[in-house]
């Protein structure tokens, strides 16, 4: 049995990271597995790039700039320049010899010009079993990457609320037309990382009538492990006698993760709690503005954009608790990362995130929205707690669902029912 998993990029972004680790888990089970995406940035032998030429590596940016400048024409603001993507350029891969071998053509994140509805229709058209893993909401949606509050895509999408000038029969309007008739007929089965995404694509116009399946994202525990604190700490020259927050994620700017709200629960807990202001400190990671850290309460470690994973393991091993208000998320890797290291998660009970966190168990789901309510859960898990409990109860979640062994053989069981 071959499979061939696609996806944009091999490292960067949430969806690449759970892609490629699916892709080891795959192997680590015998199972022959290789990843294709337009422009391989590990040195996996398992990964294999459609790019392998200057002159295709700038065809690669002019499809992604054409596709963004096409968009921004019609967006609402700059704030969602890359929250909708058109995928009306793209290059084919249906002759590429990994798919021609593959058994199963598994798609995850296919967007920013790599393929294009013209794309997938080509892939389509050889008749094989496609597997399509959901790492948001666009495959279901008129064009938007999630929805927020809008439910248009339960009927048929149009007066897009991403649009400068919506209306009946708008850009997602037309893209929604173009997946109607792009599925139709098709021998694909989704799979959503959690069962949040998979209740919400069975009530989508355009996928209830699919087979929808729902399987986490894995993660290698024997790297996201618990490490020795201490020693860490002392390592990074931070205070053992302190307790330490860290947020991170790809653009900690990212409104829908939530940092405006993490920033108003520190500016409460400080109020609540003044005695603690010079025991608490933050740790953040990611692409930032450090303008972002002047008005934060507490002092501010920026430690960057982390791109070592064992420096990745070390930030979550030296903190008390990963914080992460994401206001729509799927299963972010970011606090399966933490659990894993054994670290408490603070988040807000929204998307995907419930299924990762049990509350007071291995972390602290905090009422939506509700900065105050996220205070509550910092300075509850910080003091209130049995920390050493909650630090087993969250590796051990992680070992009883989203080991390599555990997820890939949900797949291959799903592989072997296709093939039948």
């Amino acid at each position: 049995m071959k499979i061939t998993l696609v996806n944009t990029s091999d490292t960067n972004g949430g969806a690449a990271v759970a892609c490629n680790r699916l892709l080891n888990a795959l192997n680590s089970q015998n199972t022959s597995a290789n990843l294709l995406v337009q422009k391989q940035q590990s040195n996996s032998t398992f990964v294999k790039s459609t790019t392998n030429s200057f002159i295709k590596t700038k065809l690669n940016f002019y499809r992604f700039a054409y596709e963004r400048l096409l968009f921004a024409i019609k967006e609402k603001s700059k704030e969602v320049r890359f929250a909708f993507s058109l995928a009306n350029i793209g290059e084919d891969i249906s002759k590429n010899i990994l798919i021609k071998q593959s058994d199963i053509i598994h798609l995850h994140w296919i967007n920013f010009g790599f393929l294009s509805f013209r794309s997938l229709k080509k892939l389509f058209a050889l008749n094989k079993p496609i597997v399509w893993t959901l790492h948001d909401m666009w495959t279901f949606t008129g064009g938007c990457h999630y929805g927020g509050d809008c439910i248009a895509y339960q009927t048929e999408c149009s007066n897009c609320p991403f649009l400068k000038h919506p209306h009946n029969k708008d850009i997602s309007n037309k893209l929604w037309h173009k997946k109607q008739q792009l599925y139709a007929n098709k021998n694909i089965t989704f799979v959503t990382c959690s069962n949040w995404l998979a209740d919400i694509a069975r009530s989508s116009s355009l996928l209830k009538h699919f087979r929808i399946e729902s399987i986490p994202n894995p993660i290698d525990v024997s790297t996201y492990k618990p490490l020795d604190k201490q020693s860490l700490r002392n390592s990074m020259n931070l205070d053992n006698n302190k307790k330490y927050l860290l947020f991170g994620s790809m653009n900690i700017e990212d409104k829908r993760k939530g940092f405006n709200y993490l920033s108003q629960a520190l500016e409460i807990l400080n109020i609540k709690h003044p005695e603690l202001k010079e025991s608490i400190e933050l740790i953040v990671f990611g692409k930032s503005n450090q303008s972002v850290f002047n008005t934060l309460p507490y002092k501010t470690n920026d430690l960057g954009m982390l791109k070592e994973e064992n420096k990745i393991v070390e930030a979550y091993n030296v903190a008390d608790l990963f914080i992460l208000p994401s206001l729509e998320d799927n299963l972010p890797n970011t606090i399966m990362e933490s659990l894993s290291c054994g670290t408490p998660v603070v988040a807000f009970n929204t998307g995907g995130i419930p299924e990762m966190i049990e509350h007071k168990s291995n972390g602290y789901l905090a009422d939506y929205k509700n900065a105050e309510d996220l205070a509550n859960g910092i300075y509850w898990t910080l003091y209130q707690s049995e920390h050493q409990t909650l630090s087993a109860n969250a590796r051990k979640k992680v070992l009883e669902n989203f080991t390599f062994d555990i997820v890939a053989n949900k797949y291959i069981n799903l592989y072997k029912d296709l093939l039948k």
